[in-house]
């Protein structure tokens, strides 16, 4: 779907502002709510901010659509989706398909392996009998990390053998399969895609053993730097393949591609965000200021694609 640009913020209506839940990631999400629904306000958008802890579907009635600024389970893995769309209410982002897809890290890597988009080797444990054979497959150092979590919550680097259980302990506590994934000795980037364009990468640098939770929530000594310092030819290949993933994950309106670029030069997805942060410390919005999108257009540009949902849904429709 192309752009379906509004002018007028009485054409909202009435907007819900999602934020907070029930997730491991409520902390963060509380925060990108609070940014997202003082950004509609100053725009003149008639906002409202509601936290679905204990329920939410009795507490939209009158409104018109909804800013999903929800993250982790409950918030973008296609339940609030499937609740809005069986309410009638437009919505922020992809829908439930793509959030549902996305949320499962495993799922994800074996889609993009079907579309022929590289991601890194790995295996998946369920159990400490699973565990014995990680060490040659997909062998070491290598990423621990529990399948259905975002935000780096239950994830740990591997280096020997004897790190292997206490790792996978780690990342089960979130109660589900564990993802081992290869190490990936290279630079990491993120593309953010609004509306269909991928705005400039963003290339991550950080002095923690990889990028975790207080690395991208809390430390100020994380380094973003954009423009990500890839030759022009590079950087719009490496935007191009964020594109393909997008699509082939079943991603719409908005969202976030993560990738590191391997000693060969090969770009390897590690997940998709269809919720992202929005935080101070957030990459979407410091992709879109590059691209000379403020953080208050980027939140209107956002809630612009709850009607791009709509007309993707007359077209599915008329079909």
């Amino acid at each position: 779907m192309s752009r379906i640009a509004i002018s007028n913020p009485a054409d909202f209506g009435k907007v819900a502002v999602l934020l907070g839940g029930d997730s491991a990631e409520r902390e963060v999400s509380l925060l990108s709510g609070t940014a997202v629904h003082q950004a509609l306000l100053n725009r003149g958008v008639d906002a409202h901010r509601i936290d679905p802890r204990g329920g939410v579907a009795d507490r939209l009635s009158g409104f018109d659509r909804v800013w999903i600024a929800l993250h982790g389970r409950g918030g973008e893995d296609g339940v609030p989706q499937g609740l809005l769309e069986s309410l009638g209410l437009p919505y922020t982002g992809s829908g439930v398909l793509g959030s549902a897809l996305c949320m499962d890290k495993l799922r994800t890597k074996q889609v993009l392996q079907g579309s022929g988009i590289a991601t890194p080797a790995y295996a998946v444990a369920r159990s400490h009998a699973d565990c014995e054979s990680l060490g040659q497959s997909p062998g070491l150092p290598m990423m621990m990390k529990p399948v259905l979590e975002g935000s780096s919550i239950g994830m740990s680097r591997v280096d020997t053998s004897d790190q292997i259980i206490s790792a996978f302990d780690k990342a089960v506590e979130s109660g589900c399969e564990v993802l081992a994934e290869a190490w990936v000795d290279g630079p990491e980037y993120t593309a953010a895609v609004l509306q269909g364009e991928v705005l400039p990468l963003i290339k991550i640098e950080t002095d923690a053993v990889f990028y975790d939770y207080e690395a991208k929530y809390h430390s100020d000594a994380t380094r973003y730097i954009c423009p990500c310092g890839l030759p022009e030819e590079q950087e719009q290949q490496f935007r191009k393949m964020a594109a393909r993933a997008f699509v082939a994950a079943g991603c719409s309106g908005w969202g976030r591609v993560d990738f590191m670029v391997d000693a060969t030069g090969e770009a390897l997805v590690l997940e998709l965000n269809t919720s992202p942060g929005m935080t101070s410390h957030s990459l979407v919005p410091m992709a879109a200021k590059q691209a000379g999108i403020d953080f208050d257009t980027l939140v209107w540009r956002v809630l612009e694609t709850s009607f791009e949902n709509v007309a993707m849904q007359e077209v599915v429709n008329a079909g």
